[in-house]
């Protein structure tokens, strides 16, 4: 499993420029797989929380029954600024229901767990940060396989 620890540990820079823009607002959209196999665009919260990307739901939601189904994932942080200058930010990976209430309350600030709610963890299999600089588009992406890399088009 690829934590989100490792991307820090990799690609400290980059890694703190994805979360600042995914920290930079509270709503987040995220794309799953419904039965059919078609997508499935719902809203999120995303928290960074003891070196892992984390995401929940409400107990029965569709985007937690699709998850649960099958665990691919990827998440958009949402455009924070028109210009792109700090990007705009995606994580796809694979998502793995935690059912523990410790490390519910861990992620979740909370005194207790409510027994109905989920709880996700997210492998990560790419982070891409896409930005303006200058006259180029910068596409910088991570993978486990491959590290960091730059694209640059005009």
């Amino acid at each position: 499993m690829t934590r989100w620890a490792e991307v820090e540990a990799q690609a400290p820079d980059f890694a703190g420029r994805v979360q600042a823009v995914f920290d930079a607002h509270k709503h987040k959209t995220m794309a799953t797989l419904r039965r059919d196999g078609s997508p499935r665009i719902s809203g999120t919260e995303v928290q960074f929380v003891q070196g892992d990307v984390w995401l929940g739901s409400m107990d029965h939601a569709l985007k937690a029954r699709d998850l649960q189904r099958d665990p691919r994932v990827a998440i958009h942080s949402g455009t924070i600024d028109l210009e792109l200058q700090q990007g705009d930010a995606k994580i796809a990976g694979r998502a793995t229901e935690v059912r523990d209430a410790t490390l519910w309350r861990a992620v979740n600030g909370e005194e207790t767990a409510p027994d109905e709610s989920h709880l996700f963890r997210i492998e990560i299999a790419e982070v891409v940060l896409t930005r303006v600089d200058g006259d180029e588009l910068a596409i910088e992406s991570w993978t486990p396989a491959r590290g960091l890399r730059l694209v640059r088009r005009r």
